[in-house]
């Protein structure tokens, strides 16, 4: 019996879709910056430099802008078309965050969409791939912990 993911309800959808877009990127770059660290500023991330991302949670309504700068991901407000966007559901996210669902079987199945320069989606996703992750843990994004680490950012 093949089981229908997880979708946010609509209503939820609709009350996180009219919230303002930067403020919920500043937070997401940030967790993004949390999880991935050193990670980010490595060589085989260099292609990625100052291209504009836009990741798109489609059931909840919201897209995050950012890019790659020296020091990690930069949030941005969408100023000009995303070079790529990637498209799925939030817990089609929270399951290859978890690295409990392959982004290759996603894709093939349509739930997971790419659009715009599909040489950098590709890059993006074999560089992931072969990037040995730290283990993903829900904690270290707790929001104390995200609000400090901004809070030292900004003061740099």
């Amino acid at each position: 019996m093949n089981k229908q993911p997880f979708m946010l309800p609509k209503q939820v959808g609709n009350v996180l879709s009219i919230l303002p877009g930067y403020p919920k990127t500043l937070l997401f770059v940030q967790a993004l910056n949390l999880t991935l660290g050193d990670t980010l500023r490595s060589e085989v991330m260099q292609p990625l430099h100052n291209k504009l991302i836009s990741i798109r949670v489609t059931d909840a309504g919201v897209a995050f802008y950012f890019y790659l700068g020296p020091n990690g991901l930069v949030a941005c407000r969408r100023n000009r078309e995303p070079e790529l966007t990637i498209s799925a559901s939030a817990h089609d996210f929270l399951m290859l965050a978890l690295r409990k669902e392959d982004p290759d079987t996603l894709f093939f199945s349509r739930r997971l969409c790419m659009e715009g320069d599909t040489e950098l989606g590709l890059l993006v996703k074999n560089t992931l791939d072969a990037m040995e992750l730290p283990p993903f843990n829900l904690r270290s994004l707790s929001p104390p912990r995200i609000l400090a680490e901004l809070r030292t950012r900004f003061r740099h």
